[in-house]
């Protein structure tokens, strides 16, 4: 019994994705993108923070973040150089940004796919829900670390000259793997728009692109070796063995006895649940791991939605998302791209300290969470 509480929708989804992510990684495509953004801002640091920020932000939004931020973070830090100022507020500016941007779509964060799987939201009313706040934090963000940082980022006209004669000719170091892996890609997000129409879970049509991918490389087996290497294997068996810990939960009964008392708290007052749900979210995963706090609050939520109606209690589940994602933002500790990004910068010779990240999370953070509470109440709530 203990393995129907896993959630195999969210565990296939995973792999498939992983696949189709270490594949588009490996040809150079983000790199590119950034190099090319820099030069197209003519070596303007803000512009080229701008630019870096919404990079990062729409790839986080279709692909696992720690796999952006460990693309972006090396060529950002080779603009920084070139530019001959310290990359540390661009790097903290991706970070942000990748945590920001994977709120937006069912695939862009964990979190998403766990909640999209449990309350069966689709694709399309994840983009619906939460891509227009998303879109204005991505916005702002640039200003705010504008405002932040002061006047850190004064660049000579010799160093902007630098950035111009960058060669981008030979970045994308696999064309033919590069136009495989964005046709599948196209095609498998282009048939998470139409799941609902077409009665296929997302688990599936990711699988299926995936299955491609390794049919139209079956003569390349090293570079099949490769990607099936980036899968992460320890963070599936991870994700099966927390479903299994919450579904010990239920069985004892203390997910009814939270639920209950939460109900008690909230009053059917759909407003004050929302907002606990987003704040107590925000501030629990910017300490803790994401993944087992929503683990956690699913079948919590989906407790209540059977006392309250399942249809009226989906601004918690936007709610739940949001403060999930975003929380992370707020301590180094927070999400895993956040480790990742002080790791990368640490060993290129610029270290981050645990508080000069969390003083700027820390307010992104805050604002985001101020955005997204007039969102929920503009929209849902009024």
């Amino acid at each position: 019994r203990a393995f129907q509480y896993v959630d195999w929708n969210v565990i296939f989804l995973l792999v498939g994705m992983m696949m189709l992510v270490a594949a588009i990684g490996k040809t150079g495509l983000l790199q590119y993108l950034a190099i090319k953004s820099a030069k197209i801002a003519r070596g303007e640091p803000y512009r080229i923070m701008f630019f870096l920020i919404l990079i990062t932000a729409l790839s986080s939004a279709f692909l696992d973040n720690v796999t952006t931020v460990v693309l972006i973070a090396p060529v950002t830090i080779l603009i920084a150089r070139e530019l001959g100022v310290s990359p540390i507020p661009f790097l903290i500016s991706d970070a942000l940004a990748s945590n920001i941007g994977g709120t937006a779509t069912l695939i862009g964060d964990p979190p998403n796919i766990m909640i999209g799987s449990a309350a069966h939201l689709s694709f399309i009313a994840f983009l619906k829900n939460l891509a227009p706040p998303v879109f204005l934090m991505i916005f702002i963000l640039p200003f705010v670390m504008k405002l932040l940082m002061g006047k850190k980022m004064i660049v000579s006209y010799e160093r902007k000259a630098r950035i111009m004669e960058f060669d981008t000719s030979r970045i994308i170091q696999n064309p033919l793997l590069l136009k495989k892996s964005l046709i599948i890609f196209s095609l498998v997000v282009a048939g998470f728009f139409i799941h609902e129409f077409v009665d296929l879970e997302v688990a599936t049509i990711a699988m299926i692109g995936a299955f491609s991918l390794i049919l139209s490389l079956s003569n390349q087996r090293e570079t099949l070796r490769e990607l099936f290497t980036k899968v992460e294997w320890t963070s599936l068996f991870f994700f099966m063995g927390f479903f299994i810990i919450v579904g010990g939960l239920v069985e004892l009964g203390a997910i009814k006895l939270i639920s209950t008392k939460l109900s008690t708290v909230f009053g059917r007052n759909i407003f004050l649940a929302s907002l606990i749900t987003l704040w107590f979210s925000g501030i629990t995963c910017s300490v803790f791991n994401n993944i087992p706090f929503v683990a956690t609050m699913i079948p919590v939520i989906k407790d209540i939605g059977a006392q309250w109606g399942t249809q009226g209690i989906t601004p918690i589940w936007w709610s739940l998302s949001l403060g999930a994602c975003l929380g992370g933002n707020a301590s180094l500790l927070g999400a895993a791209a956040n480790v990742v990004v002080v790791d990368i910068s640490d060993k290129n010779g610029y270290p981050i300290s645990f508080w000069e990240f969390t003083k700027y999370g820390a307010l992104v953070t805050f604002i985001n969470l101020l955005i997204s509470s007039l969102y929920l109440w503009i929209r849902y709530l009024r």
